[in-house]
């Protein structure tokens, strides 16, 4: 059993979220609760391959663990090397397998969702990794299925668990739903009064409260949030507490959440300039307006639930530097005190 599962602890996993779940993110995540972090899914070609840009995605430091790394792939063969790789590189605590993206991209590979409509090859690749890393555990998240004619989570996971996977998350949704629509948290209860291995619920957890109730209702043993983190980092330690006490902790301050975001920011830069890739980037810019501009979608997110967010949002559009950042939180909070 994987310890993060024993004497009735439910842990809360930060979800591996491509472009978004990097080291930074991921700390910034663990500092306020996340009790499991997993990388941005990587390729096992470009593992296996030795590709130095996928072995950046996969590096992680050790105030991260329990920490996975997150394998995408339809060859079996690769995805069992690639795994030997990975765990001979940085030692992570599990190996992922990514059954569930729903990018086009990946999909068009036989990588992610589409190996839910190809159980078959789906089964290769897991008992492969499986066999590669013993006795590493290995985990998987799936989706509810292909389409809605095609839902076949608790088929996968009863699948998954013969062959050796340790804990699944399970997203509820479908491929063809993306990330639209309601999640069915219903076919998730079925996944996990079906399986004796742990199951882990992800799908529309946006607060400590939707949490407890699926917690309560499902039967899962685990919760993983994804794009409630993206805004609300402390969503963790908000959940642990609501968990615990029945009582819900107050919203964060503007300054609290001003200072969270500086901080990302002025991390960000720091890691563009360590990063000889990102400083080879787009001629005639900065590390600093580099790393910027990679932040803006970021601070979009941010900007999410924040009085005049409208007016954050347009700024953040634009922003190139840390001093527009602070220029803009100095406005920002002046405002919020005159509101008050």
């Amino acid at each position: 059993m994987l310890p993060w599962f024993s004497n009735g602890k439910f842990p809360l996993y930060l979800a591996p979220m491509a472009g978004v779940s990097d080291m930074i993110f991921r700390q910034l995540c663990k500092e306020r609760g996340a009790d499991v972090l997993v990388t941005e899914f990587v390729s096992s070609e470009g593992v296996f391959r030795r590709n130095h840009r996928t072995r950046g995605y996969i590096e992680f430091g050790a105030m991260e663990r329990p920490i996975g790394v997150q394998l995408f792939g339809g060859n079996a063969e690769h995805m069992g090397e690639a795994a030997r790789q990975v765990v001979g590189w940085v030692q992570p605590d599990f190996i992922d397998l990514n059954f569930g993206c729903p990018v086009n991209k990946v999909v068009a590979k036989n990588g992610g969702s589409a190996l839910l409509k190809d159980c078959p090859t789906l089964g290769k690749v897991a008992a492969a990794v499986v066999r590669a890393v013993a006795p590493l555990p290995v985990t998987a998240k799936i989706r509810t299925g292909w389409d809605e004619k095609t839902v076949n989570a608790v088929a996968v996971a009863r699948q998954l668990e013969s062959l050796g996977i340790a804990a699944l998350a399970v997203h509820g949704r479908t491929r063809a739903q993306g990330y639209s629509g309601a999640a069915d948290w219903d076919v998730i209860a079925e996944v996990a009064a079906a399986v004796s291995i742990p199951v882990i619920g992800n799908g529309d957890l946006f607060t400590a409260a939707d949490i407890a109730l699926r917690k309560r209702e499902t039967g899962i043993a685990g919760a993983m949030i994804g794009r409630a983190a993206m805004s609300s980092p402390w969503i963790f330690s908000q959940t642990k507490h609501f968990l615990a006490t029945g009582m819900l902790l107050p919203l964060p301050e503007p300054a609290e959440k001003w200072a969270l975001i500086q901080r990302h920011c002025e991390l960000a830069v720091a890691q563009c300039g360590r990063n000889a890739a990102c400083k080879a980037g787009e001629a005639g810019l900065s590390i600093e307006d580099l790393a910027m501009r990679s932040m803006r979608g970021r601070l979009m997110a941010y900007s999410k639930g924040m009085p005049a967010s409208k007016m954050l949002r347009e700024k953040f559009q634009r922003v190139s530097s840390l001093g527009e950042v602070a220029e803009i939180a100095r406005t920002h909070l002046a405002t919020c005190l005159e509101a008050a």
